[in-house]
């Protein structure tokens, strides 16, 4: 034979050996992937107790030279898996609701170390991604039949998880109530040992009230009887959350902090601020500062506050209570314990009153707030019940703080001293709210020469005072009168002189706030 024969023929041997090694590799590489497909399965059943399903799995041949991934059997060569709709029930009875459910996900393996006691996994990649959590006593552990845990089952370590548009879903105890959803852009987790905490970095989006989440910390391990019983903590940003989605309030709100507890139970402490809180049906903005410390049920979403220590404005106060829902109840109720040492009041007018403030000075409160789960306006639900005290009060209008200079003038019995001047008040009583009416049990208010004591009401919705009560003034009658009239009254005296007081007269507060009528009781 020639010697182009033999060229052909060797030509021809190469690429039979080629086509040989190739065929080979692919035999190699496609036998690994029901391997790989069976561990798997195997690892997910295994760690979450759970039915896995998965609808497709795909192995790409490893970027190796044919040669040396026959010689090395695989080793070092790393195959890139992706999978489609992977999904994950409790067992025995998998619910209709997956633990899990992935739309899609890749990773990458060493072929060589499928046949290792320890599996390693560098990197794996999630795309879509809801994590449901049952009720406590509906995880794995709670099912009829369910396996025990078993936390040493685990032989695959998983080195890196990204997480892509994922949603963390807590279904509540009762069936009728919405769950809690949070969604979340991003979540990447680092492990450093099988079945030990993963360092996590997390952005994700709260629903009420509405804004960004940054979140890094440690999280697991993943407990597979309870998954809400799974710890997490870290720190955390929340910066512009709307808090008008509520009724009644706005402002945009930013907090900072740290937290620690399970997904089921969180303990979260640390300081938020509003610049620009208002109540809506006054809509006058005044700094809002809290520095607190809450529990947090996730199941149910109950809120402990102990305690909540605030700065409304310069003004100072301490908030205990809750945020629950009793059985039965549609929605929550806020029961909240407020103590205010020494406010201003302007801040609280402000706050509650459209327009300017009408008063200025030292207020002193304690009350209870309860805002029921019932239906209409925050107004028409906020129920009150405590007590106030003002010091060294003053009327922002000329025209009430001109009567209470008169009423001071006439009290001590010098009905022309214009030095009498900017009288600064006391008032204190105690109060309760309901269905938009203001009772109170009790009111004094005080200046220089003159005592007012009334109980009555105040009806918030139409804005009408109904007030009666005594006036008493430390001058007599005639004394609060001048010329002809003082010598006239004297006579009198004696009949309005009584227990102690120099005149002692019934009296009745009526009309609006902004402009009151005062006059004798009848």
């Amino acid at each position: 034979m020639g010697k182009r024969t033999w060229w052909l023929i060797g030509l021809a041997a190469v690429i039979a050996t080629g086509v040989g090694l190739w065929i080979a590799a692919s035999r190699i590489a496609k036998s690994f992937e029901p391997m790989i497909r069976d561990q798997a399965i195997k690892y997910l059943s295994d760690r979450f107790h759970s039915d896995v399903q998965l609808a497709s799995l795909h192995i790409h041949r490893p970027k190796m030279g044919i040669y040396d991934l026959l010689r090395k059997r695989g080793r070092g060569a790393k195959v890139e898996v992706d999978g489609e709709k992977l999904s994950m029930r409790f067992l025995p009875n998998p619910s209709p609701t997956p633990l899990f459910s992935i739309a899609k996900f890749s990773f990458r393996i060493d072929l060589g170390t499928l046949s290792d006691t320890q599996k390693v996994v560098d990197a794996v990649s999630i795309q879509g991604m809801d994590i449901t959590i049952p009720p406590k006593g509906e995880g794995g552990a709670g099912r009829e039949g369910a396996p025990a845990a078993n936390p040493q089952a685990s032989n695959v370590l998983i080195r890196e998880v990204s997480i892509r548009d994922a949603n963390l879903i807590i279904l509540p105890k009762d069936k009728t109530r919405k769950s809690l959803r949070f969604e979340m852009a991003h979540v990447e987790l680092k492990s450093v040992g099988t079945d030990r905490p993963m360092a996590y970095d997390a952005a994700l989006t709260i629903p009420k009230p509405p804004g960004q989440v940054h979140s890094n910390g440690s999280f697991g391990p993943w407990n597979a009887d309870e998954p809400g019983d799974s710890p997490l903590s870290g720190k955390y940003t929340f910066d512009k959350a709307d808090l008008g989605i509520f009724t009644g309030i706005a402002g945009i709100l930013q907090s900072t902090g740290d937290f620690d507890g399970t997904l089921d139970a969180i303990h979260a402490r640390g300081e938020a601020s509003v610049p620009d809180f208002r109540l809506k049906m006054a809509g006058t903005p005044v700094p809002l500062r809290t520095k607190f410390e809450v529990l947090v049920d996730g199941t149910n979403g109950n809120t402990i506050l102990q305690p909540v220590k605030a700065t409304l404005g310069r003004t100072a106060f301490t908030t205990t209570g809750a945020v629950v829902k009793h059985e039965h109840d549609p929605t929550r109720l806020i029961e909240l314990n407020v103590t205010m040492p020494a406010g201003e009041l302007r801040d609280l007018l402000r706050l509650a009153v459209k327009g300017p403030p009408f008063m200025e000075g030292k207020i002193r409160l304690k009350t209870r707030i309860d805002i029921p789960p019932l239906t209409g306006t925050v107004k028409q639900r906020l129920s009150l019940d405590g007590k106030f005290a003002l010091s060294d009060a003053k009327f922002l209008r000329t025209n009430i703080q001109e009567q209470i200079d008169q009423l001071s003038r006439r009290g001590q019995g010098q009905p022309k001293n214009e030095e009498i001047d900017e009288v600064l008040s006391d008032m204190q009583g105690s109060f309760q709210l309901s269905d938009e009416v203001m009772t109170f049990e009790e009111l004094s208010f005080a200046v220089p020469g003159a005592q007012v004591m009334v109980a009555g009401k105040y009806d918030l919705a139409h804005d009408m005072l109904d007030f009666h009560g005594a006036l008493r003034l430390v001058a007599k009658l005639s004394q609060t009168m001048t010329g002809w009239k003082r010598w006239v009254l004297k006579p009198a005296d004696p009949f309005f002189s009584k227990e102690g007081a120099g005149t002692f007269l019934k009296i009745k507060i009526e009309g609006p706030s902004r402009k009151p009528s005062f006059g004798l009781d009848r």
